[in-house]
């Protein structure tokens, strides 16, 4: 992209070459590319993720407020996710595609996938005002008055729809719960008159589901920078987006660490899931469907 942090640190200014020099130097743009990283390197390492070139406020402190309300909204996509897919996937593995409500479900859960998050923002905001009379586009601190639960509600559901995980948490489920539910060991616990949801809720169900979740925690940051900016969510994506408009690199860094770390997260619940489960074969299971 043009320009660089101190073009807009500057913009419509015209400052000497002098000041434009001692402002490089102050902010450690004097060294060259390398030393600027390990010097960037060795302060993270000491919890220091540096300064916003914008509003000079410690990086971590704005990042600790910010992430805590995108993983609401993350987690809160997440489950609305598996409470649309799960129940269409175990219709669907149990009765089959012949089955004239299966297949409308399915395709439904495939057309959700498919709507473009920002078209789909705009038309939940177009319902809200013209059916429930108000604006969602607000800041978490004003959802405590009136119908503040609607201001969170309505960007979750967003997400939740929108992320393109339903239509892929329906597939894979229906997949594995239909390989499960012909497994031998299901058969005999029919035959026996045993529970089958027992015996197939960990192998059909569980390592799947936890399985594509974690999978999809990148797509779901990544759908959450539109969401954030479309509903004005004070979380990552918009500090993302405010940040890479302003050049703000200390803030694009810090911000590029926590959604790592979020991903690494998910993917150790998941091995932590795997192992619990079924500590022979579960995770080399997981291993081969990534």
């Amino acid at each position: 992209a043009p320009g660089d942090q101190f073009s807009a640190l500057l913009e419509g200014q015209l400052p000497s070459e002098e000041a434009r020099a001692e402002i490089r130097a102050a902010m450690g743009a004097a060294q060259s590319w390398y030393g600027q990283y390990f010097s960037w390197l060795i302060n993270v390492l000491g919890g220091n993720f540096g300064t916003s070139v914008r509003t000079g406020m410690p990086v971590g402190a704005e990042l600790l407020n910010v992430s805590l309300n995108t993983l609401y909204l993350t987690l809160g996509s997440m489950l609305l996710t598996l409470l649309i897919a799960v129940p269409i996937a175990l219709y669907s593995s149990v009765r089959g595609h012949s089955v004239a409500l299966s297949w409308p479900l399915t395709m439904l859960g495939y057309v959700m996938s498919a709507l473009p998050l920002f078209w789909l923002g705009y038309i939940a905001i177009y319902i809200s005002i013209h059916s429930f009379d108000f604006f969602p586009l607000a800041s978490m601190s004003q959802t405590g008055q009136g119908n503040g639960w609607l201001y969170t509600l309505v960007p979750v559901l967003v997400l939740g729809l929108g992320s393109g995980t339903i239509s892929e948490v329906i597939r894979s489920l229906r997949e594995e719960m239909s390989r499960v539910m012909a497994e031998d060991y299901v058969r005999t616990a029919r035959a026996k008159g045993a529970s089958v949801w027992r015996h197939a809720f960990r192998e059909g169900l569980l390592l799947p589901a936890t399985e594509i979740i974690a999978a999809k925690i990148p797509f779901i940051l990544g759908g959450a920078v539109i969401v954030e900016q479309i509903f004005n969510w004070p979380g990552m994506g918009r500090m993302a987006w405010q940040a890479a408009q302003d050049r703000d690199f200390p803030v694009i860094m810090g911000i590029a660490l926590v959604a790592a770390a979020f991903v690494r997260v998910g993917s150790l619940i998941q091995r932590i899931v795997c192992t619990a489960v079924n500590p022979q074969g579960a995770c080399d299971w997981a291993e081969n469907l990534s």
